[in-house]
């Protein structure tokens, strides 16, 4: 149970320091809803997601309300929908089918439109692979992934030339909103099946029927406590970071087991990733200069962020019952104030961003290039982050948004939570021959761990 200064310390973390619980995501899994035609099977997915979930987003905003604890997000994720469409020839109808039932239950975002293809791809996967650019762009709440590598299987190639080229249609069908389909789409090496934060949410064939997982958030919190220690050596660094972590982690462990106990579901886990916003004060990069970086993506920053996230997963796994989903420090660049300085300034690049990656969840995340960007580079720059996933055996993915007509030094605006972002440059040689090859990079020796 919390104690008097424990709930006293989190109300001054949520009142000025802008601690929030990011998202309560209920997994539901859809394998029961496979039928003979592709109209009954997603009038079935409606209305297990309608039933299962009907209450979500109320007991949310119920605990909300009760505890004074702002939960900014309640969304749904599902089987990996290449996995309903042995029978459906157009998954675009089933990525409606889920929109639809996100829309009636009141969800901001419904993830799962995905595919597993690490080792390869069945038909019904391929299927769904090159519908995603059309149901990312005829509809709202929709969110999508492709698992193309894992430590175990390698890195599948051929999924990796279709991902650069299914993020290029996506931005052209999305032209007029430059490019936000691809804002909906994730391109992952090593994909957990209980991850609560989109885009790249999916309740995985390993997990129970329903299921709740709830994602913190406290960029600010951290700041604020290490504004305490300036100057002070990295271990007390370090483990102020690990007390507020285990802070922060205690007020999601309440509001997931509330949420969970309220809706008949079971606690699945919580996700101790820091989650920034655009807002100035949630900013992941503001934590790594209050440690003495002058930008963020200067030398240094590396390093910082290693002890960032090593130091939130220590705090925070003692605080909850069932630590899962990401759990480290998120870092992109439209939705961190920091990261868009830096980004702007030209401190921070996606050579930099890469390798930050190899300390932290999603590196290369929510970045605007250039429009003109040919698929072949999309898909070098996937290939690239999915080695550094598959060769430390830990998870890596891309959120790349190609903006329609535009160059760099413009910027894009996406809004809310998405932020806003300059257009970076890119490595502009060719990898045409290099992604044509196609075929599949074998898994590490480190993978034979039996």
């Amino acid at each position: 149970m919390l104690n008097t200064s424990e709930i006293m310390a989190t109300i001054k973390m949520i009142e000025e320091q802008k601690l929030d619980i990011r998202t309560i995501t209920m997994g539901i899994s859809l394998l029961d809803c496979i039928a003979d035609s592709e109209d009954a099977t997603c009038q079935k997915v409606y209305d297990r997601i309608t039933c299962q979930a009907q209450n979500l987003v109320k007991v949310g905003e119920d605990i909300e309300r009760e505890f004074g604890i702002p939960i900014v997000n309640k969304r749904v994720s599902v089987t990996p929908a290449a996995l309903l469409c042995g029978n459906i020839q157009n998954p675009v109808k089933l990525a409606k089918a889920l929109d639809k039932a996100g829309k009636a239950i009141g969800v901001n975002f419904i993830g799962g439109f995905s595919a597993l293809v690490q080792k390869g791809a069945t038909a019904a996967d391929l299927r769904l692979m090159r519908a995603i650019p059309q149901a990312l762009s005829e509809t709202d709440i929709v969110c999508s992934s492709v698992n193309v590598a894992s430590t175990r299987a390698g890195i599948n190639m051929d999924a990796v030339r279709m991902v650069g080229e299914i993020i290029k249609e996506t931005a052209e069908l999305t032209r007029d909103k430059d490019g936000f389909g691809c804002a909906k789409f994730v391109a992952f090496a090593n994909a957990v099946e209980d991850n609560p934060f989109m885009a790249g949410a999916f309740h995985g064939v390993g997990e129970p029927d329903a299921i709740i997982n709830v994602g913190v958030s406290g960029p600010g919190v951290v700041k604020r406590a290490l504004e305490q220690v300036k100057g002070q050596p990295f271990d007390v660094v370090a483990e102020v970071i690990k007390k507020t972590a285990f802070q922060v982690t205690r007020m999601g462990q309440m509001v997931a087991q509330e949420a969970s106990k309220r809706l008949n579901v079971p606690f699945g886990i919580v996700d101790l990733s820091l989650a920034p916003t655009p807002a100035m004060g949630d900013s992941v990069a503001h934590i790594l200069e209050e440690m003495g970086l002058e930008r963020t993506g200067q030398h240094g920053t590396t390093a910082a962020l290693a002890l960032l996230n090593d130091a939130v997963k220590k705090g925070g796994v003692m605080a909850s019952s069932s630590v899962g989903g990401l759990s480290g420090a998120f870092i992109p660049v439209s939705e961190d104030i920091g990261m868009i300085e830096a980004a702007a300034q030209g401190t921070l690049g996606l050579d930099k961003l890469e390798a930050m990656t190899c300390v932290c969840s999603v590196g290369l995340d929510m970045i605007a290039v250039p429009g003109d960007t040919p698929a072949s580079t999309l898909s070098a720059i996937l290939a690239d982050e999915a080695a550094i996933g598959v060769i430390n055996t830990k998870t890596t993915a891309i959120r790349l948004v190609p903006v329609p007509g535009k160059g760099v030094g413009e910027w894009v605006e996406f809004g809310g939570l998405l932020g806003r972002a300059p257009i970076v440059p890119v490595h502009t040689e060719s990898a045409e021959d290099f992604i044509a090859r196609g075929g599949r990079i074998p898994a590490p020796l480190n993978s034979l761990k039996n």
